[in-house]
């Protein structure tokens, strides 16, 4: 099987990530998705990464499902498996990796694919980027966690008429109602994602990592078992080194330099 469907690049403690099928708008198909996972594994792994962008090659940040391998029975899986073996998994790294992820939307996010965007932690688009809730259009329902983190970004109704209706919603819409953090300009877009990327990467990722769990865990958490987790955090980022040079930088009045320890 083909190895490259995934690029990727490590500079600056930053791994960039690019979905690498562009001739067919980087659809996933089941190489491609189990290739990401590993990449995902060495990333979090590898103590040199401290921030991951995950982007698309090409016009299209991803057009979600290969339907040509689902259509073609020596190669569809099955959707058990697409749904198990694939994008849960997928979804599920991209949530429990204590770094930083940037979903840098370079051009159209249809069905699973804007769902993988929407599950990163910090998620920036160009001007011609556009979201698709796709799957009802052809006679499906949101998966890699649509259902899930769609209507807690953007409330109940707004998300359940996406989902239905499967409306293209531009990238400044999508600003509006809070279902992306920014709109960057399209001929700035790689220079911004970089600065961005990099600023993430010389903070104290320690703590980074810490508030994504309380956010993930909030998503069921009831507001005692919140505080508590909150206290638990809190109490082991105040004994890292990175709250010590934060503190130590702040009284010298100096720039800090963290180390994620």
């Amino acid at each position: 099987m083909s190895s490259n469907s995934i690029a990727l690049k490590i500079e600056n403690n930053i791994a960039y990530i690019a979905l690498n099928r562009p001739e067919v708008f980087n659809s996933f198909n089941r190489e491609m998705a189990l290739r990401l996972q590993t990449i995902l594994d060495d990333c979090e792994n590898n103590q040199e990464v401290r921030a991951i962008v995950l982007t698309g090659n090409g016009k299209a940040f991803c057009a979600g499902q290969d339907l040509k391998e689902v259509t073609t029975p020596e190669l569809n899986p099955g959707f058990k498996k697409i749904l198990e073996e694939h994008y849960n998994p997928i979804i599920t790294r991209i949530r429990n990796i204590k770094k930083p992820i940037i979903g840098a939307i370079n051009g159209v996010a249809a069905g699973a694919g804007a769902n993988i965007a929407l599950a990163c932690d910090v998620v920036v688009a160009h001007e011609n980027v556009s979201f698709i809730q796709a799957f009802s259009l052809i006679g499906l329902i949101p998966d890699s966690a649509g259902t899930f983190f769609l209507p807690r970004l953007i409330g109940f109704q707004k998300a359940s008429a996406l989902a239905m209706l499967g409306d293209k919603v531009s990238a400044e819409e999508a600003e509006k109602m809070g279902m992306i953090y920014k709109v960057i300009p399209f001929d700035s877009f790689q220079e911004e994602v970089n600065k961005l990327a990099l600023k993430m990467a010389n903070m104290p990722t320690l703590a980074l990592g810490k508030i994504k769990e309380a956010f993930n865990q909030s998503l069921t958490n009831n507001l005692e078992q919140q505080l508590a987790l909150e206290s638990k955090l809190q109490i082991e980022a105040a004994q890292s080194d990175d709250y010590n040079e934060g503190v130590s930088a702040f009284v010298e009045k100096r720039k800090p330099t963290f180390k994620g320890k």
